[in-house]
């Protein structure tokens, strides 16, 4: 009697802690296939369904910033961008993202420290920080306070 006791109490715990991973859904392929079509509601749909149930997946952050950059939704694509960081703090291409955000917004002191950054996380867009440097060059500091 005490042995069945405790068998069902172990698969009560078992199930409550980890029955769950099992069962939970994931898009992102699916997400990436239609954005790779270009079926941009598609994908924003399914990137979005899978942050539902899996809110630490960078990738969908990330491609929904690529999807907001494509609409021209600046703000909801830098709110992705950061969240990617977040989560990713050595995501370079969101990296590089957030800085042509804040390049275009002259924002010298933001780019200046995302760049040093990008320097030391990059990876494959090194490349990227020639064409950053001559676009700072251009750029007056202004006072962000």
């Amino acid at each position: 009697m005490i042995f069945k006791k405790k068998i069902l109490v172990f698969i009560i715990i078992y199930f409550t802690f980890f029955g769950f991973s099992f069962s939970k859904e994931n898009y992102y392929d699916e997400a990436k296939e239609k954005f790779s079509q270009n079926h941009l509601d598609d994908s924003k749909f399914l990137f979005q369904k899978n942050i539902v149930f899996n809110p630490k997946d960078a990738k969908s952050y990330l491609y929904l910033a690529k999807i907001f950059n494509i609409e021209e939704n600046e703000k909801e694509e830098e709110k992705n961008l950061n969240t990617t960081l977040l989560l990713d703090p050595k995501n370079e291409e969101a990296m590089y993202m957030l800085i042509k955000i804040k390049l275009k917004k002259s924002n010298y002191s933001e780019v200046q420290e995302l760049k040093e950054k990008f320097v030391i996380i990059c990876v494959k867009l090194c490349e990227k920080t020639k064409e950053i440097n001559n676009i700072l060059k251009n750029i007056e500091p202004k006072n962000d306070s």
